[in-house]
């Protein structure tokens, strides 16, 4: 895994209020770690954020954040994502993934064939799939299950993949 490399684990939803509270997101397994982490920030690094937990209202936190004291600023930080360096996070099990380290793995077959890397990870509701090509415009989507991505190598950078005969568009059943 790179070094230096960033995990998104929460977004700012806007101001609540006009004290300058802010409504947050977590996107971590546990929603309450994202106030264990340190140190929050933007994706570049440059703008730290020290945020302290207020209340909850639903799925979202009510929060503070250090220098924001009114609306304004609060609804600026809207749709800002909220960052945390990869190695502060524990190392995942056996056989799980943090879904940053997936992407830009080389997806290849049994055989060495490449079919690009994997450039996202979806999961609308109806389970977790790997996005595989050289593009988004160039690519297809596997399901990110045993049968079809039997083994991940992060430290080698390489996920074994199984194509279905026929999944693939240019592909003709024989």
């Amino acid at each position: 895994m790179a070094t230096g490399r960033k995990i998104c684990v929460g977004q700012f939803a806007g101001a609540h209020g006009v004290r300058g509270l802010v409504k947050l997101r977590s996107f971590t397994a546990e929603p309450t770690s994202i106030f264990e982490y340190a140190p929050l920030s933007d994706e570049t690094g440059k703008r730290v954020f020290k945020i302290t937990r207020k209340s909850t209202a639903n799925d979202i936190f009510i929060a503070t954040v250090e220098g924001i004291t009114n609306k304004e600023d609060a609804d600026d930080l809207r749709g800002d994502k909220i960052y945390i360096p990869r190695d502060v996070l524990p190392k995942p099990e056996k056989g799980e993934y943090y879904e940053a380290d997936l992407v830009g793995l080389v997806a290849q077959d049994d055989a060495g064939k490449s079919y690009g890397t994997i450039l996202a990870v979806h999961n609308h509701g109806a389970g977790t799939f790997v996005e595989i090509g050289t593009t988004h415009k160039d690519s297809f989507m596997l399901p990110f299950r045993d049968e079809f991505v039997p083994v991940v190598d992060a430290d080698a950078g390489t996920a074994t993949i199984i194509v279905p005969e026929g999944w693939l568009k240019d592909e003709k059943p024989t």
